[in-house]
């Protein structure tokens, strides 16, 4: 992988930084539910298909009361796209060199009333430089206290820079997290954006304010919720509920997608899959 610039670098250190924010204040979440596990961080190498090192990136994973099975990936990898998967990446069909770093979480919670949640942020090269990501709320038993939570902080870190974001990408989060077969959306939606060019600076900015908006408002959800009480039927709905959660990051996942074709890690790139779910 070709040595990064000054833009890749600070980008890359961004993510990492934001890990670790994440990491921290999950632990202190299972601290406080009386728990002493942590996360284990797991580094992983890339080989490009050229032969040549490819980056690669460190899989967090963490098991505890609260969150049955969270992980936390960052990566910054760099090579050559293959064949045809070149022509489905903005800005590759003219040229398959890329580079891209990013941080990647998915938590499935132990307790029915806490809401599963995924964020990604990314930062893209190819002939074009852009930034993508966001965030969305997955509860198998929605409240509307959280769903309108989650929402108001994601529109405030956009109205900070456009007022226009927040309605645009809160349409693009419904549009994609959207199972065809099941005829249902994924969750209670968030925010989705990708192809965010022109100002790097304030694409960063923008960038980072969402790591800090899904920092504030997800861990403030998940102690509102993890101590209510549960009944077997809530386990029912939320295993049914991760059933269909794994159809969509299986069958029409870019992100999945984008791992499998790049050599990425199995075990981080499948790491959004639930611990245990059911299909009646």
């Amino acid at each position: 992988m070709q040595p990064l610039d000054d833009e890749q670098s600070a980008t890359r250190t961004w993510f990492e930084h934001l890990r670790d924010l994440i990491c921290a204040e999950f632990v202190a979440i299972e601290r406080e539910a009386g728990s002493d596990t942590d996360f284990d961080y797991i580094a992983w190498d890339r080989t490009d298909p050229s032969g040549e090192p490819g980056g690669g990136g460190v899989r967090g994973v963490m098991t505890g009361k609260v969150f049955e099975k969270v992980g936390v990936n960052v990566s910054t990898v760099g090579g050559t796209f293959e064949g045809e998967f070149a022509k489905s990446i903005h800005g590759a069909a003219e040229d398959p060199q890329f580079f891209a770093t990013g941080i990647s979480l998915v938590a499935h919670m132990a307790n029915p009333h806490v809401p599963a949640v995924h964020m990604n942020c990314r930062f893209l090269v190819t002939t074009k430089r852009w930034f993508g990501g966001g965030a969305d709320l997955n509860p198998p038993l929605p409240q509307a206290e959280d769903t309108d939570d989650f929402h108001a902080t994601l529109k405030a870190a956009c109205d900070r820079y456009d007022e226009g974001y927040y309605p645009r990408f809160e349409k693009w989060a419904d549009d994609y997290f959207y199972i065809p077969h099941r005829q249902v959306h994924r969750g209670v939606g968030g925010i989705f954006y990708d192809h965010l060019e022109g100002d790097f600076a304030a694409n960063l900015a923008f960038t980072q304010d969402v790591g800090r908006a899904f920092l504030d408002v997800y861990p403030r959800i998940v102690r509102r919720r993890m101590a209510e009480p549960f009944t077997d039927a809530d386990i029912a709905q939320r295993n049914a509920w991760r059933g269909r959660y794994a159809e969509f990051n299986l069958v029409y996942d870019r992100g999945t997608l984008f791992g499998l074709k790049t050599g990425g890690n199995i075990d981080a790139i499948l790491m959004s899959l639930p611990p245990v779910a059911t299909w009646a």
